[in-house]
Parts: C-alpha cells; structure tokens; sequence
C-alpha cells in the first residue's frame, strides 16, 4: 500500500488548517440544504394507515406518540429478507446499531422509530437479541407501498397538525448511511434543530443552541438542563476578580465564568 508522505507537526497542521476551509464550507453547505428542507412545501396524507403496536392497532397520526413531528425509516425484517427469522437485513441491522438514544429527539418534538412487515412477537424479540430500544411497529396495510418503502429502504419525515399528518421529507440509498445522530435526523426535518442559529421561516419554534440539551435520562428534569445548570451555576458564582494590567482586562472580559464554557449561547461553527 502506497502511504502519503511523512512530514514534521508543522506541515502536518498546515495540511490539516488547508483541509479546514474545506470541511466548514461543506457544514456550511450542509446547514443550507437543512434550510431548504425546512421549506419544502407540505404532502397532506389522506389515507387512514394502521400499524401493530406493543400496546394494540394504532394509526399513522398514534405513531407520533403525542409529539408534532415523526421520522420513520423502513427496515426489512420479514420473511423472505435475508436472516430471517434471526436477524433483519444486514443494512437495515447497520443502521439500527447507529441509532443514538431517541429520548434527545423527544425533547425536540419529534418521535423516532422503525417500521417492517414482522409481527410483533419476532419484532420484541429481535430488538432484545440485539439490544435495540426505538419503537418498532407492523407494517399492515399499504403504507410502505404509498411512501416508496415497499422494496427499499427508506426514511420518511412528517409533521402532526392535530389529527392532520403531513409528509414533509424522504430520503433513500447512500442518503440514508451518515444516519442514526439525533443531529442528523433533526436535520430532515420541518422543523429542524429548533435552534435560534438556524435560518428556519418566521415564527418556527427556536431555543437558545444547547441550552435544552439534557442527559438522557434526566429530560424530565428541565432544570437540569445545560442551560438553566449553566446560568445557575453563574449566578451562584462570583465573577473573578481581574488583576491590573492589560492581560488581566482582557481576562476578565473574554474568558468563560467557572462551570461555563466558550461558545454556550454562540451558533455552531
């Protein structure tokens, strides 16, 4: 195998600083066409669709779970899918294991989950086997059929407006692989990251960026959320004192208080 060459740390970071430039132009790239999204004109969803649940039958509209938005991707486990009755398909397995804890799209608003053609009982025992804890429903009707999904995979967005669903986004193919990132899927849909950075159309909900980011098993405790520890944390702590000089004024005026961090209320870079 032909290597590229070795260099001192200097070129190295010289490389690297020039490979820089190109990365954030690619977020930035990536952050537009996340806005484009959150204008894609909206698909009413007319038919009644229905899903097995754990708990029972349950809607298109159920599947949201009481939240405003849904991502849903198709996975293939089912007989005639290669590893059945043991294992779903061997993708659709790949992006199961990247699936970051669904709990940090909840506290956005948005529900995620997956949906074959499997019964329920081979569904909860797969997801124990493996180790996976997204919802996961039945597939009864002609759902996959109308969305694209039916012999493919596939990740479907939708927005809730009461009882009216709307189809706000698909993606497919190699679109589906960068998946699994509670970033990534916000990115596909409606409404976003909810961020006040974002450019999302006028009267979109936004927040503060990280100020609801939470451990995943405290986001029934607001208050320990980033930023409400963050400014408490503050206000319990006396600003440092600068020392004379002109180092110590630019100290005091630019540096982050004790449990703060640069950048908290600062848009992504």
């Amino acid at each position: 195998m032909k290597t590229p060459p070795i260099v001192t740390p200097q070129e190295w970071e010289a490389a690297r600083q020039q490979l820089l430039v190109k990365e954030k132009e690619l977020t930035r790239a990536r952050d537009a066409l996340a806005a484009e999204r959150r204008r894609m004109p909206l698909l009413a969803v007319e038919k009644d669709y229905e899903f097995d649940g754990p708990a029972g039958t349950t809607s298109l509209s159920g599947l949201f779970e009481g939240r405003r938005q849904l991502v849903i991707y198709r996975a293939f486990f089912e007989p005639g899918v290669i590893g059945w009755p043991d294992h779903a398909c061997h993708g659709c397995s790949m992006m199961a294991d990247q699936v970051a804890n669904v709990v940090h799209l909840n506290a956005r608003d948005t529900t995620f989950a997956y949906a074959s053609r499997a019964p329920q009982p081979d569904i909860t025992r797969l997801k124990a086997r493996m180790g996976w804890t997204m919802p996961w429903y039945t597939i009864t009707g002609e759902w996959d059929k109308d969305f694209g999904v039916d012999q493919w995979h596939g990740t479907n967005a939708f927005l809730r407006d009461g009882d009216q669903v709307f189809r706000t986004y698909f993606v497919n193919n190699r679109g589906d692989e960068a998946l699994g990132s509670t970033w990534s899927y916000l990115d596909l849909t409606a409404l976003g990251r909810q961020e006040q950075w974002e450019d999302s159309p006028e009267g979109y909900p936004q927040t503060a960026p990280y100020d609801w980011w939470n451990w995943h098993d405290e986001y029934d405790h607001p208050e320990l959320a980033q930023g409400p520890m963050r400014r408490a944390a503050a206000a319990a702590t006396p600003a440092p004192q600068a020392p004379p000089g002109p180092s110590g004024r630019d100290r005091a005026g630019t540096g982050p208080r004790p449990g703060e961090s640069p950048g908290v209320s600062a848009a992504p870079q």
